[in-house]
């Protein structure tokens, strides 16, 4: 792995993770120093995650970027769109194996697992989903808009989340080889996600903001 990927890796886990927060400043020479790399690929790395919308230019500075509210709600009408679009192209092309893989994955709820383990396990789920259109393209903008969402998701704290037990009538829809109603169970699951999590970002703005927690 170039120098410049692990630099861009390693950024990307803290922004994701929340360690480094939206707004917070970066400099080239904290990067350089934290990182153990030169200035070239720190450029390089930064560059790459501007591109992916989690740093962004003030000046000359650079920051991480602010979550941006309508960006959140158009990044979530944008995965709807395609999720539900990959389930369908699904239909003709779904295997046994396929289908026991996401079943393992929703074995994996349990009254021990943190809830950052919980979280990965959903988004697996939901790419797993996407991979069974078996559309490079389709599958990419799904990660994609996953990615880009991950830092609003870790608002979406409320305890009666009921992402798993949507996710389980899902894939009783598959295993019943009803791609039509699972297609419409995953529309419902992800138009309520998207209304939780934003109504989460607005009634929690001003309490984010006092954390540092740049919201636009």
């Amino acid at each position: 792995m170039s120098q410049a990927s692990e630099v861009e890796n390693q950024l990307r886990k803290q922004i994701l993770s929340m360690e480094l927060g939206p707004g917070e400043r970066l400099t080239e020479r904290w990067a350089e120093a934290t990182f153990n790399a030169s200035r070239t690929p720190v450029r390089a790395a930064l560059q790459k995650l501007e591109s992916e919308g989690l740093v962004c230019r003030d000046g000359i500075r650079w920051l991480v970027a602010p979550i941006d509210i309508a960006e959140v709600e158009q990044l979530c009408i944008y995965r709807e769109v395609l999720e539900v679009a990959a389930l369908k192209l699904s239909a003709s092309q779904m295997t046994e194996e396929q289908l026991s893989g996401l079943e393992a994955l929703l074995k994996e709820k349990n009254s021990d697992a943190t809830e950052e383990i919980m979280d990965d396990a959903g988004t697996r789920f939901h790419l797993q989903l996407a991979r069974l259109c078996q559309n490079a393209f389709i599958i990419e903008g799904i990660s994609d808009a996953l990615r880009r969402l991950s830092r609003a998701r870790w608002l979406d704290n409320a305890p009666s989340n009921p992402a798993w037990e949507d996710h389980r009538e899902i894939f009783a829809a598959l295993r019943s080889q009803d791609t039509e109603k699972a297609a419409e169970l995953l529309a419902i699951h992800l138009g309520e996600s998207r209304l939780r999590l934003l109504e989460a970002i607005n009634s929690s703005r001003r309490s984010l903001r006092a954390r540092g927690i740049a919201i636009t």
